[in-house]
């Protein structure tokens, strides 16, 4: 596959993003590549094609963002939806679903070669009892008491089991893309992507038993909350965004997505490698 398009999808909020989005623009370009952005950055930055945003993104080979791993869930979602593979520029702090560094811009000549793979990563799949809406998770659905001051009681089945039931601040079902973000800071294990499991941490455990389980990519969880007083509720969040808040008639069901996200990489870009590198960063 060769890369003869991209859309750029840059996070503005970050420091020196306008001297690194120049950058990549005129290696882009240099490569032969064409360059596209939406409208709303026509006054930013110059020498590119503009358009509408879901037109770009639906008329591009890739899509390229430039800011940190928030950017690239949010993007992710938009080249989920149109089969678009995607590949970050870290303009962040660390960035672990980022494969270029903002030192490392010349090896996206490496695109318009052909000079790379494409790595497909797991998603998971959300909805609640009774609703037709479907979200779909990167990193990780979160379920946590909307009073914090109170443990979350929640239990879960798999494929219709039991799995165990929990006093916790709340549970984090993480794919091994997620697994160096919340599941991790919460105690969780650190997975290649290449493999496929759903991780299950509880968010400070009542119990020092409760630690985080890797569950079978085939299991089906459905997930209720128990409330001693009818006021109380859970929030549920997907990538880091509050989707829905949950009563004690309603479960939630989570699984393994049939969709992925591809992500661009590179020979050199080991999963080990990167990780090496941000661990060492975040010390």
């Amino acid at each position: 596959m060769n890369i003869k398009s991209v859309l750029l999808m840059p996070n503005l909020t970050k420091e020196n993003i306008h001297l690194l989005m120049e950058k990549i623009i005129d290696t882009l370009k240099a490569s032969g590549c064409e360059v596209c952005l939406d409208l709303r950055y026509k006054e930013e930055f110059g020498g590119c094609v503009y358009g509408e945003f879901e037109q770009l993104v639906g008329q591009c080979d890739a899509v390229v963002t430039v800011g940190g791993d928030g950017t690239i869930l949010h993007s992710a979602k938009h080249a989920l939806m149109h089969d678009k593979p995607i590949l970050g520029v870290n303009a962040g702090r660390l960035g672990y679903l980022a494969q270029v560094e903002a030192n490392e811009i010349s090896c996206l000549s490496c695109l318009i070669k052909g000079d790379f793979f494409l790595q497909r990563r797991m998603l998971l799949e959300m909805t609640v009892e009774g609703r037709e809406d479907i979200w779909y998770a990167l990193n990780d659905v979160v379920i946590s008491k909307a009073d914090m001051a109170r443990l979350a009681d929640i239990s879960i089945t798999g494929n219709g089991h039991n799995i165990g039931s929990y006093r916790a601040d709340g549970i984090i079902f993480a794919t091994p893309t997620g697994s160096t973000a919340y599941s991790l800071s919460a105690g969780g294990p650190i997975v290649d992507p290449s493999i496929e499991t759903i991780i299950l941490t509880p968010i400070c455990p009542h119990s020092l038993y409760d630690r985080s389980i890797l569950l079978s990519p085939d299991m089906e969880l459905s997930i209720k909350s128990h409330f001693i007083n009818n006021s109380d509720k859970v929030t549920v969040s997907v990538d880091g965004e509050g989707v829905v808040s949950l009563d004690e008639n309603k479960r939630l069901l989570v699984r393994k997505s049939k969709k992925y996200v591809k992500f661009i990489t590179f020979a050199h870009k080991t999963f080990n490698s990167i990780l090496s590198q941000k661990l060492t960063m975040r010390g």
